[in-house]
């Protein structure tokens, strides 16, 4: 299918009417981004930037416990203190960094936490902080964290991520395999086997091999409407919207850097025409994971960015001009 340009720029402006914590702002900033629109995603960094916290988190906003999700706007962050020669950016940009290296909370074989307020770690981080740290230039940090959220979060029988590890209990705080949890899992890892350095063969394939492995084993759940359950194995649970979409990224990532198949984008293209279907009449996507507490189906900034950068994707590998979606 043809990518329709008035849905996008409709999904364009409800996303930038939400609002936004700083993981919901950074996902924001990617989706602009990668859509060819720099200053709107530098813009909603630099916003996020402003919203510094003392440790080096930057969008925080109220009493946030969270540590991953300040890393969101991260590569928006970097690129556009290089592109505006923003020193501001540049100083947050290296804060944010030194306090995900050295001052968060981890576990004993040095996984930082997700939250500064519980000792666990969550399957959200993927799409978090490597593909910052891929972005800043520390590679070994990066692939360390995706080694280390596998270790805890995938169970290697059925390919799929849990979503919450609790390092206190040593047990699972949600053992579940929730769709977006999976979701976040491939669209980070895309994004960080997008940043390492062409040097980094051996890296790039066992990233490959494992983000593949994430696929097939999230596409085994794909319902014939296209759409996935909020907990892929489980039939009961709602109907989501996102995880179609995060899949679809994934995957049409996969296939135009070479990595998967074209044989897989009937399940790409499948999820798309879904979300499409899932788009109301003020650019809304319905029937994400929604907010406030995800535990039902309905709207979130997430799941129009991840509209936006599905469509990114899809546009990238269809070779669809993009240039008409910004100013």
């Amino acid at each position: 299918m043809k990518a329709d340009k008035n849905i996008i720029k409709k999904v364009k402006a409800a996303a930038l009417s939400m609002q936004r914590f700083q993981w919901e702002q950074g996902t924001l900033a990617q989706a602009f981004l990668e859509l060819g629109d720099e200053e709107t995603a530098f813009l909603l960094a630099m916003s996020a930037a402003y919203r510094n916290a003392p440790d080096g988190r930057i969008g925080v906003i109220g009493n946030n416990s969270s540590i991953a999700d300040s890393a969101a706007p991260g590569e928006a962050l970097i690129k556009g203190a290089a592109k505006w020669n923003s020193l501001m950016m540049r100083d947050a940009a290296d804060k944010l960094y030194f306090y995900i290296k050295y001052r968060a909370p981890r576990s004993i074989d040095g996984i930082p936490y997700h939250l500064n307020i519980l000792n666990q770690i969550w399957v959200d981080a993927y799409y978090m902080a490597p593909p910052f740290l891929a972005a800043y230039g520390d590679y070994d940090e990066a692939l360390k964290l995706i080694r280390g959220y596998r270790k805890y979060l995938f169970d290697e029988e059925c390919g799929l991520h849990s979503h919450q590890w609790d390092d206190d209990l040593q047990t699972f705080a949600r053992r579940d395999f929730w769709g977006v949890g999976n979701g976040w899992a491939i669209a980070g890892v895309t994004r960080v086997i997008g940043l390492l350095p062409d040097g980094r063969i051996g890296d790039k394939k066992e990233l490959i091999e494992f983000i593949n492995r994430m696929i097939d084993s999230c596409v085994a759940y794909q319902r014939e409407d296209g759409l996935f359950h909020d907990v892929l194995n489980d039939p009961s649970s709602f109907v989501d919207t996102n995880t179609a979409q995060m899949v679809a990224y994934g995957i049409y990532r996969g296939v135009q850097t070479g990595r998967l198949p074209v044989g897989y984008l009937v399940y790409a293209d499948r999820a798309r025409e879904a979300a499409y279907g899932k788009v109301d009449a003020h650019g809304f996507v319905q029937g994400v994971c929604g907010l406030p507490h995800f535990d039902r189906p309905y709207v979130a900034p997430e799941g129009q960015a991840f509209f936006l950068l599905m469509e990114a994707a899809a546009m990238d590998y269809y070779g669809e001009s993009r240039c008409d979606l910004y100013p």
